[in-house]
């Protein structure tokens, strides 16, 4: 009996691993007409690959190495699931236009895990547009308010400003010098202080959130994405509780995001901690590693770093000296925006999105099959050396004369109807503390390497 059970149990664990690599290779033999390419093993196929860290100002092995072998344009089986990756503007640009005619936005459902059933960014449909909306009207209001501006120059100033001191009472055999971790200061540019103690629990559990968003979707104990999931859990409970603080009778007003956001009355309150995780997500940790980039690439240029200096000494000049700065203070700060798209072109934020073929899609001389996943990666086209001469390398010039901030050739803020809502609004609080360091630091750039083998961003800062 024992030995029927054995044999049993081995058929069908043949039968499950013959299943599985049917359904592999299948859609290669019923799909010939798909852009050529691999899919390496069965389930996990090229995903470890294609998810292998690398600089974020180059493409990677696996992209180089299928760009070379296959073209641009290629397919192959990542996130258990046949793929068709695009590393071509046009294919890319087409794509992101069709959403929701051709296309649709898919993340892999452990994703969803992390981010919730009803994040912007994994929501379909009418959904989709109406959360998008809300954060249109909510990034309008802000901007609207006359002290917006004000606002983010106070915080700049406050966080620059807190560096004087801790140098002043540095070792003196140091000189005063005041090494900064710039990302976790950007951090304080967008008002989110680990000296609040609510404030420090959601940034912790955050950081952990990060990490397992960009794991593999594997969920168990102990991996990065089973923490994610974790604290997620933590920052929805967190996030909930100072929801309900809020609403309890003679709670005070503060005028801020989170009391916009609960006087709306369109969101269920599982939305209205979705959205708070989507806004520091997307306002939050990527801004954050704008202004990062931003001062790791003028590191390494003192040409450039010499030239956004002149333009805001240039604008601090018409200026007194305590007087804040002003809409058309920064329309005149242009070559800081050439700086901050191209630090955007360089460091790519966000490298790839996912989408899925709706219905089987011609496009020149591709095929791509119906329910197949597509990646338009942005950063191959980012770093294409067709598109932009000496790709690999921070030339904030190349943005002169150009109209760069709507190019096929440059979506660091994505395109179509998911385009970033709050893209002009990380730019704004990126120039602003630049205009500050540049005006009262002088810098020296240092890269170290943090526990997990991951260079961290610093610049050494001297105050003048």
């Amino acid at each position: 009996m024992a030995g029927e059970l054995a044999l049993a149990a081995l058929a069908i664990l043949l039968a499950s691993l013959l299943a599985l690599v049917l359904s592999h290779f299948l859609p290669l033999l019923l799909n010939p007409k798909a852009p050529r390419g691999s899919f390496g093993w069965p389930l996990v196929g090229e995903t470890l690959r294609f998810l292998a860290p690398h600089a974020s100002n180059t493409l990677g092995g696996f992209l180089e190495d299928h760009c070379a072998r296959y073209g641009r344009v290629f397919k192959s089986h990542l996130f258990c699931t046949p793929t068709v990756v695009s590393c071509d503007q046009d294919l890319n640009h087409f794509i992101l236009q069709n959403e929701e005619r051709l296309f649709q936005c898919s993340y892999p459902r452990p994703i969803h895990g992390i981010l919730g059933k009803s994040s912007m960014l994994v929501v379909l449909g009418e959904d989709h547009k109406r959360l998008r909306n809300l954060a249109l009207a909510l990034v309008t209001s802000t901007k609207l308010k006359p002290s917006y501006l004000g606002d983010i120059e106070k915080i700049a100033l406050h966080v620059v400003g807190s560096w004087r001191q801790q140098a002043a009472e540095g070792n003196k055999e140091d000189g005063g010098v005041r090494v900064v971790a710039f990302c976790e200061e950007a951090r304080k540019v967008l008002g989110l202080s680990p000296e609040e103690p609510v404030t420090a629990r959601i940034l912790e559990d955050f950081l952990a959130f990060m990490k397992g968003l960009i794991s593999f979707p594997l969920y168990i104990p102990g991996t990065p994405y089973a923490k994610a999931v974790q604290a997620r859990e933590r920052i929805s409970s967190t996030v909930k509780g100072i929801i309900e603080e809020r609403r309890s009778p003679g709670s005070c007003k503060k005028g801020d995001f989170l009391d916009v956001l609960l006087s709306s009355n369109e969101l269920s309150d599982e939305e209205k901690v979705s959205f708070v995780l989507d806004s520091l997500l997307g306002g939050y940790e990527t801004t954050s590693l704008l202004i990062s980039m931003v001062v790791y690439f003028l590191g390494q240029s003192a040409d450039d770093l010499d030239l956004v200096k002149r333009e805001h000494d240039s604008i601090r000049s018409n200026k007194g000296k305590e007087e804040s700065l002003t809409s058309e203070d920064y329309k005149k700060m242009e070559y800081t925006q050439h700086v901050i798209n191209e630090a955007l072109r360089c460091g790519n934020i966000v490298k790839f999105v996912h989408r899925k073929a709706l219905k089987d899609v011609r496009y020149k001389e591709y095929l791509i099959p119906s329910g197949w996943k597509v990646l338009p990666v942005f950063s191959a086209v980012h770093l294409n050396p067709s598109l932009h001469g000496n790709a690999q390398h921070f030339q904030p010039c190349r943005c002169e004369g150009s109209s760069q901030g709507t190019s096929k050739r440059f979506t660091p803020f994505g395109g179509g109807p998911r385009l970033c809502p709050g893209s002009e609004l990380a730019k704004v609080e990126a120039a602003f503390f630049l205009h500050h360091l540049v005006l009262n630091y002088r810098t020296y750039f240092q890269t170290t390497t943090d526990s997990t083998g991951m260079a961290a961003w610093q610049r050494g800062v001297f105050y003048k």
